[in-house]
């Protein structure tokens, strides 16, 4: 059993070697935001390792008005979002005049070949608008309430249901298209 104040307590005494259980504890939590958020898996693991830097510098800072979860899924996704800001800008930054574009002839048939449907379904979650996929991520996949998932946004309650149902939405559109029911 996870005792998070007797761990909190632990490592602001100095046990360092209790922080790891706050990472085996929250790391698929932490990861699962970052794979929804991040393309690609060197960024995804550099943020995570981020994070967690910042979950230790920042632990005698949480004020236990929220779960430790909460807390750190809200640092997480502070982080992803700056890290993507600063991408979009280097993007910006290194944009060639000679662009090349390529069109794909393949069909959503060839696309699922030898690939699990859930790794489609992932591919279709990582296209959806930033603020969508994150919303459904946090609160379908990582299941959050919308509580939960507010304090970690700080988008409001009616925004959130309202961001859950477009995600969801194009999700269903983006399924129908491909041929699924």
């Amino acid at each position: 059993m996870f005792d998070e104040e007797k761990v909190i307590s632990d490592i602001l005494k100095g046990n360092l070697n209790t922080f790891q259980i706050v990472v085996k504890q929250y790391q698929n939590l932490v990861y699962s935001i970052l794979n929804r958020m991040l393309t690609s898996d060197e960024d995804i693991e550099d943020v995570g390792q981020e994070v967690f830097i910042k979950v230790f510098e920042n632990l005698k800072s949480f004020k236990k008005e929220s779960k430790l979860s909460t807390w750190i899924a809200r640092i997480t996704y502070n982080i992803a979002i700056n890290y993507l800001k600063k991408e979009v800008k280097k993007k910006y930054d290194n944009l060639e005049e000679n662009i090349d574009f390529q069109f794909s002839s393949e069909t959503p048939e060839s696309k699922l070949i030898g690939k699990e449907f859930d790794v489609y379904f992932n591919k279709l979650i990582r296209e959806l608008p930033l603020q969508y996929r994150t919303v459904i991520t946090l609160y379908h996949l990582d299941e959050l309430n919308i509580q939960e998932v507010q304090k970690i946004t700080k988008f409001p309650e009616g925004t959130i249901k309202v961001y859950l149902l477009r995600a969801r939405k194009l999700l269903k559109e983006k399924l129908q298209k491909d041929g699924y029911p």
